[in-house]
């Protein structure tokens, strides 16, 4: 693991003088130079005040992506807002509690929030075009092709997509959540170079400003740590996700190879100041490059079960370019199918990797520590050699205890 921000370590950098980390930090966001597509996620409480959109605060955003996409980046939006945006117009006096009544909420919401868009893009010369998506979306892949097909379409015909939860229908088996993970999920579809979180915090502290005001603020972080965890479960926003699923998105977007940056959305044109290398927010710089079929393997689809895997197996997997065999599985856990995502930890419950099983979860445990030979007297039949073939594994840039 890495250290954050700038190379320094979390009690150097607490010591660290501003005018000493700046210079340093600046040359690492000579990497934004290189970014041609962005997805942007804005939170409700960026647009939103007291649970009620704000006018003044949409116009700053679209003026701001409208700006984006003039000077030639390609733009996505995920965006919250639905259910500020309908239950004011249902003749209720408070934000709903109840899923019926935020799903009804969420469908009055979407058009007039869409509408709020529609508006203000049309007056810069600019085409909206509106996404509902869930996890199931997400998990199957000829869903997940064909979504990818129609962003890329609407990116090359000049669109800007603008990307929500399907909250009026969506129920928890089929809910992404949140929209920092659902942004982190499109980032990945739309292999972006970058994408911009806007928050109601400046970026990532070392603490949460609001309860310890001497926290500072992490403008560069080269590998997430545990002391950035712990942080971020002590931090939220006034949004329903929070800094933890932040920090979840931007583990997602950089173990891909994209970078990510957490800033303040009210800020005045964030995104364009930020594409220009303006130390704002807090950036997260990307580990090595995987394919898009590998970041659908790996953070598009959450994992079925869990595959406990023995230490000989776990070295083989990561430095020998193996497949995963029946003996180099120590324990099954959880209910899964055939071709799910499953989730390899080693011995001490570190996760590793992720794949897709060649055998459900009842199989899968009938072979587990078993020889390949003899699969097929333990089975009756013998379909694969493998729990998990090497092409459909991919390996983790990250491990958390």
């Amino acid at each position: 693991m890495g250290n954050v921000s700038n190379s320094y370590t979390q009690s150097e950098l607490l010591q660290t003088k501003e005018s000493v980390r700046k210079p340093q930090t600046i040359q690492k966001r000579d990497n934004l130079s290189q970014v041609k597509r962005i997805v942007v996620k804005v939170g409700s409480s960026t647009i939103s005040d007291d649970l009620r959109i704000n006018e003044a605060a949409l116009d700053g955003l679209v003026h701001d992506l409208a700006t984006v996409r003039h000077n030639g980046y390609e733009v996505i939006l995920v965006t919250s807002g639905a259910i500020a945006a309908g239950w004011p117009h249902l003749g209720l006096s408070t934000r709903p509690q109840t899923l019926p009544a935020l799903q009804a909420s969420a469908a009055v919401g979407q058009i007039r929030l869409m509408a709020a868009y529609e508006e203000r893009f049309r007056h810069y010369g600019q085409c909206p075009a509106l996404m509902l998506l869930n996890q199931d979306d997400f998990s199957d892949r000829t869903r997940y092709t064909r979504m990818n097909d129609t962003l890329h379409t609407l990116l090359q015909l000049g669109a800007i997509p603008i990307i929500n939860e399907n909250d009026s229908v969506s129920v928890e088996e089929i809910k992404v959540g949140d929209n920092d993970t659902l942004s982190a999920y499109v980032t990945n579809l739309a292999q972006a170079d970058l994408l911009i979180i806007l928050s109601d915090q400046h970026g990532f502290f070392t603490e949460d400003p609001r309860l310890n005001p001497d926290s500072e603020l992490i403008y560069t972080v080269d590998d997430i740590t545990e002391d950035m965890w712990q942080a971020a479960g002590q931090a939220g926003t006034k949004g329903t996700g929070g800094m933890l699923t932040k920090l979840h998105a931007a583990e997602i977007v950089t173990s891909s190879g994209e970078m990510v940056a957490i800033a303040y959305g009210r800020e005045p044109l964030v995104i364009t100041r930020i594409l220009k290398g303006e130390l704002l927010g807090t950036l997260f710089l990307p580990n090595s490059r995987i394919s898009g079929r590998k970041r659908w393997i790996a953070y598009s689809r959450p994992p079925q079960g869990t595959l406990v895997v023995d230490n000989g197996a776990h070295l083989a997997l990561l430095q020998g370019g193996k497949s995963l065999l029946p003996a180099g599985v120590k324990g099954v856990e959880g209910h899964f199918n055939y071709s799910d995502t499953v989730s390899c930890v080693t011995e001490n419950r570190v996760e590793f990797a992720r794949g897709l099983t060649n055998y459900n979860s009842t199989d899968a445990s009938k072979l587990a520590g078993k020889q390949t030979q003899d699969i097929g007297n333990i089975l009756g039949y013998h379909d694969y050699d493998e729990i998990i073939h090497r092409d459909n594994l991919v390996l983790l840039n990250y491990s958390k205890t």
